[in-house]
Parts: C-alpha cells; sequence; structure tokens
C-alpha cells in the first residue's frame, strides 16, 4: 500500500534537512519550518547551494521547537544559534565562514521556496532507489539528500510522481491532503555534488540524462517534461486543504483530476 514514508523540511534554505513526523500545511500551501530562514546578499539574491559548494561543509540541525540551529564546522567548531531572539549573530557567523556580506531572513507563511506559488516536492522511495542504482558512489540516503524532496512516498513504483503531471493528470491524496501536482523539477547543479563534501561525480548530469531517458515511463506524458534533467514533481495543496497536517504512514490514494 502506497503511504507516506518520509516528512523532510529544510528550515535554512540551502542547508541539511530534518525529518519530522508530522507537518502542518501552511496557509501559503507550504510546509511549516520548510525554507522558514534563508540567507541573503545585500543585492537580494538568495545564499545557496546553487551559489556555493562551501554549504556542503558544514553539518546543520535545526530544532523547531527551540528555533535553535546547531552548526559544526568541518575543523569541529561547533555553533548554536537561537535564530528566534539573536538572528544578528548567526548572520555574522555565516558571513565570516562564508567570506560574503549576508543577512538572515525569515518567512512564516510561505517559506523562501523557489517557487512561491506553488507547495510541497514529491518523489517517491523507489525513484531514490533507482537513481541510487545509477552511480556506483551514491546510496539511497545520499540520493535523497542530494534530490531535497519534502514527501517521500513508499509502497509505489519508480518515478511514481511523474504521472501527475501534464495533460489529464489526476491527483492525489495523502490523508485528508489533496495534492495537484504543477510541474518536473528541473535539477540544478547541486545533485551531482556528495551532500557531505561538495566532491562531484564526474558527468553526472549526462549519464543521469541518458538512465532518466532509458527508463522514462511509458504512462507518463513526455510532453509536460522540458528535458530528462528532471526529477521530483512541485505539487500545489488545494486551498481547501491548507491548515491540514501530513504525518508519517498517512495513506496516499489516486484521485480524479481536481476541478
Amino acid at each position: 500500500m502506497a503511504r507516506l514514508n518520509r516528512l523532510r523540511v529544510y528550515p535554512v534554505k540551502g542547508l541539511d534537512g530534518i525529518d519530522l513526523e508530522a507537518a502542518d500545511v501552511l496557509e501559503g500551501g507550504t510546509l511549516a519550518h520548510d525554507r522558514e530562514f534563508a540567507l541573503f546578499d545585500p543585492d537580494g539574491d538568495v545564499f545557496n547551494g546553487k551559489r556555493t559548494d562551501r554549504v556542503h561543509a558544514l553539518d546543520t540541525e535545526y530544532d523547531p521547537v527551540t528555533g535553535t540551529l546547531a552548526v559544526e564546522t568541518p575543523d569541529g567548531e561547533e555553533r548554536q544559534f537561537d535564530l528566534e531572539a539573536d538572528r544578528e549573530t548567526a548572520e555574522s557567523w555565516f558571513s565570516e565562514f562564508f567570506d560574503a556580506e549576508l543577512s538572515l531572513e525569515r518567512d512564516t507563511s510561505l517559506g523562501f521556496v523557489d517557487r512561491r506559488e506553488m507547495g510541497p516536492s514529491v518523489v517517491s522511495t523507489a525513484t531514490l532507489e533507482t537513481v541510487a542504482s545509477w552511480f556506483d558512489e551514491m546510496s539511497v540516503e545520499s540520493a535523497r539528500r542530494r534530490i531535497r524532496a519534502n514527501i517521500e512516498v513508499s509502497g509505489v513504483d519508480p518515478f511514481w510522481e511523474d504521472r501527475f503531471v501534464g495533460a489529464d493528470a489526476p491527483a492525489f491524496e495523502i490523508g485528508d491532503v489533496r495534492f495537484e501536482g504543477v510541474t518536473p523539477c528541473g535539477r540544478c547543479v547541486v545533485p551531482q555534488r556528495d551532500p557531505d563534501t561538495g566532491e562531484p561525480i564526474a558527468e553526472f548530469q549526462s549519464q543521469f540524462v541518458r538512465k532518466r531517458e532509458e527508463t522514462f515511463p511509458e504512462w507518463a506524458d513526455a510532453d509536460a517534461f522540458d528535458h530528462y534533467y528532471s526529477l521530483m514533481i512541485i505539487t500545489r495543496v488545494l486551498e481547501a486543504d491548507r491548515g491540514e497536517t501530513l504525518r508519517v504512514g498517512d495513506p496516499v490514494e489516486i484521485e480524479s483530476a481536481a476541478q
């Protein structure tokens, strides 16, 4: 049976994610604590893994109850920052670490997701297992950390999520929350990098594209995909279901397309 296998949010955009047993859907349609904080440069541009591979040098953990971010550097320095009460100290530390003038902003209503009119990202466990099998250097957990999805569904076939984008695509429900697929997620430079070291896999994109094309499901709408360097989908939660809570273990059911 298809189930919600994992909920993962990324409290500080570009840094490590945390696993949750339950997550509320915000009124903006995203998950609580996902990309709630983000670092910005003086021009107002976000500073994340697309800008520098140095983000992979940091091990981070966020406690959503206390608002505390724990950070460890490669040389063993450990710091804790109260992002509610003392965000300026965190800003100063990150600015020094990245050698850039950075501010740390917060958005509790929507988060700093890339596609602010859309909602959570979705992938299947079987998809991650398949992608990991394409590369000798990659474990399933490494694939999970590279792809950085919010919602992971088990008990389904590889690339199950592809069926929810394109013409006449159905919707699906997780527990009491209904989702519509909006778009496949075109990938950036981040998935090619080891999430711990930042070291890239040689020829990653070309091998990924070749294997993705070879395994592309015949039941998926190819016209919905601009290219094969895409994995997971971005969804939209219907407004009527915002404010509901997703829980690990919730059943997942395919429904007819929303009207």
